[in-house]
């Protein structure tokens, strides 16, 4: 019989980041033994759009999403006939309630994950035609979840700002399947996608214009210490025509590779190449999921230097952080470590390093919920107070 019983809901589409996220913490529930019961919509490629979206009017869409709520309620409710959850966990989104009212009918508590202030990013991204309605629905969740589980400190406090009580909230930031990215022999798998022994500068993601990998582009063209350097970019998205673009232009197209969308189990494999691992800009209160997967390939990294960034990396330590937006400051940690193996080497290993002794992985996150539902489960004279922060050590 399995230990705990999860009806999981999420409406998240596309297969991207969000994804990953999805699918390897609901693998790790399963490794432990824990029965998931999936409640959301059948996935897309990143790079698609839904018909939804397309043939509705931005009024309309976000009514529908609000209603959507009512449909998700009957679908949970079904759900939980047949597997009688312990709770229910569930991915948070704007104008998305039925977890909610399903786990006040069932009397079960609610686990809401929160990855962003999306009536905020998604209000500066496409905008709103009801945007205090998104704002509301979003607040009303955080507010009547049991139990809150933002992926960074940062994000945490926006909920307190909220009216979120800081006694239900949990940072879980983001992690990674150590059996997926091992380490590897870098050399070996330079060769193996064709590469020589230069420098390889790498990224992995869902590009986007506001992932800043137009200055590295300029930097291979610019900078002498990276003159035979070569830069992959093992993802997709709307950015990546504008940057090969700008690669021709600068006359570096022969040393910039875009791997376009591989199988998840490719990702590992090609990004073990990498000698200096980029997160070139980020969102203030992100979690990004490639940091750590490059601290378990065992990657020296080159990132911002911000609070979000500093609840995983120290300067010096297991990377080199710059100060954001300064791009003379993020190329020379680039080049300082293109020029010196002994520092890459120095820095990859601490990171690894991390990964294993702060349990930095989706089975640690699956074992801190597991922990923080047994404490919700005591009576409250006995419950003990349960912070797992994103630097637990």
């Amino acid at each position: 019989m399995p230990r705990l019983r999860i009806l999981y809901n999420h409406r998240t589409r596309a297969r991207d980041g969000q994804s990953v996220h999805i699918d390897e913490l609901i693998g790790a529930f399963r490794d432990q033994g824990h029965a998931v019961e999936i409640c959301g919509p059948t996935r897309i490629d990143a790079m698609q759009e839904g018909p939804e979206r397309r043939l509705l009017p931005k009024s309309l869409y976000e009514l529908a999403e609000l209603a959507y709520s009512g449909i998700e309620l009957v679908q949970l409710l079904h759900a939980a006939r047949r597997v009688r959850p312990d709770f229910i966990y569930q991915r948070a989104n704007v104008h998305m309630l039925g977890a909610l009212w399903a786990s006040r009918i069932l009397g079960i508590p609610l686990f809401l994950e929160v990855n962003a202030p999306l009536a905020k990013e998604r209000g500066k991204t496409n905008g709103f035609a009801w945007p205090a309605l998104a704002r509301w629905s979003e607040q009303y969740l955080w507010r009547r979840a049991d139990r809150l589980l933002p992926v960074t400190r940062v994000l945490a406090q926006e909920l307190i700002d909220t009216g979120v009580p800081a006694q239900r909230i949990t940072v879980i930031a983001n992690g990674v399947n150590p059996a997926r990215f091992a380490r590897q022999d870098r050399q070996a798998a330079k060769r193996a996608i064709g590469l020589g022994a230069a420098p390889v500068l790498g990224f992995i993601g869902y590009v986007r214009k506001w992932h800043g990998l137009e200055q590295v582009i300029d930097l291979l063209a610019r900078d002498d210490r990276l003159a035979d350097a070569h830069l992959i970019v093992v993802g997709d998205g709307p950015a990546k025509a504008e940057l090969k673009a700008r690669a021709q232009q600068r006359g570096v197209e022969n040393r910039v590779f875009f791997t376009g969308v591989v199988v998840r189990d490719d990702v590992a494999r090609i990004a073990a190449a990498f000698d200096i691992a980029l997160q070139p800009d980020v969102t203030a209160y992100a979690s990004p999921l490639k940091l750590f997967e490059y601290m378990a390939l065992g990657h020296a990294i080159v990132a911002p230097d911000t609070a979000n960034i500093r609840e995983v990396l120290t300067d010096g330590e297991n990377a080199l952080l710059f100060s954001p937006g300064n791009f003379d400051a993020f190329a020379d940690a680039v080049g300082r470590l293109a020029a010196d193996p002994v520092l890459r080497q120095r820095l990859g290993a601490a990171a690894a390093r991390d990964i294993t002794s702060k349990d930095r992985t989706w089975a640690g996150n699956a074992r801190t919920i597991e922990c923080l539902l047994t404490e919700l489960r005591q009576p409250p004279s006995s419950a003990a107070v349960l912070v797992a922060t994103a630097d637990p050590a």
